[in-house]
């Protein structure tokens, strides 16, 4: 008597009680979490690196600035802040379950705009600091032999700097599909764009009429249209 084989789904059908229970979707996630991290740790290690050079190299005059002059409310906030949130995008790129606590569900054609976004935002980050030389600073006091800086991405934008922010802030938490990096993130930009006025005053009283009438030509986070 021929012995039956034995009773054996379909394939598709075998896939699919692997996956009804919703594991084949924790998968991708885990999947794609994997990828992007991967693409977070890239972007890093090429930017930090020349974020450091120019941050050094801006320093060595060893010139000491009155970062007081923000406002209290500024000085006491802003930096911790943006510690809070690096630390977050460092927790992702350690460890993607880490953050898992504040992920959220993002189409993965969306997560791969906000890689673009990034490299858009790396890009003018190096232009910016290419542009600003030796007159980088991390707060809105100049320095003494600083100069008004009208070329590269300051033709026509006044803080480039603060847009490729930005930009790599809304690029962080689409690729990590995580809101706790644009909660931090733009915590950190609402109080940069406080500064910002500040910062404005000081450059006026520096530069007088040449500030001013570059003010008139040119936006402050994006290029002014018509000009």
């Amino acid at each position: 008597m021929p012995v039956q084989p034995p009773d054996r789904a379909p394939r598709w059908l075998q896939f699919d009680r692997v996956c009804s229970s919703g594991g084949c979707e924790a998968r991708s996630t885990m999947n794609q979490d994997l990828t992007f991290r991967v693409v977070l740790i890239g972007g890093f290690l090429i930017l930090f690196p020349i974020a450091v050079y120019h941050r050094l190299k801006s320093q060595a005059t060893g010139e000491r600035l009155d970062r007081r002059q923000e406002g209290l409310v500024i000085l006491l906030t802003l930096r911790p802040v943006g510690v809070v949130g690096m630390l977050g995008l460092i927790a992702y790129m350690v460890s993607p379950s880490w953050m898992t606590w504040s992920s959220v569900t993002l189409p993965e054609w969306l997560r791969w705009i906000g890689v673009g976004v990034g490299i858009g935002a790396g890009a003018l980050l190096v232009w910016t600091l290419h542009s600003l030389g030796r007159n980088l600073t991390d707060t809105v006091v100049t320095r003494r032999e600083h100069v008004l800086v009208t070329d590269g991405p300051y033709r026509w934008i006044r803080h480039p700097f603060y847009s490729s922010m930005a930009l790599a802030v809304l690029a962080n938490s689409l690729v990590a599909a995580n809101w706790f990096l644009l909660l931090t993130g733009g915590l950190l930009l609402v109080l940069i764009v406080v500064r910002t006025r500040k910062e404005e005053e000081l450059l006026l009283a520096r530069f007088g009429g040449g500030y001013r009438a570059y003010m008139e030509r040119t936006g402050r986070f994006l290029p002014r249209i018509g000009a």
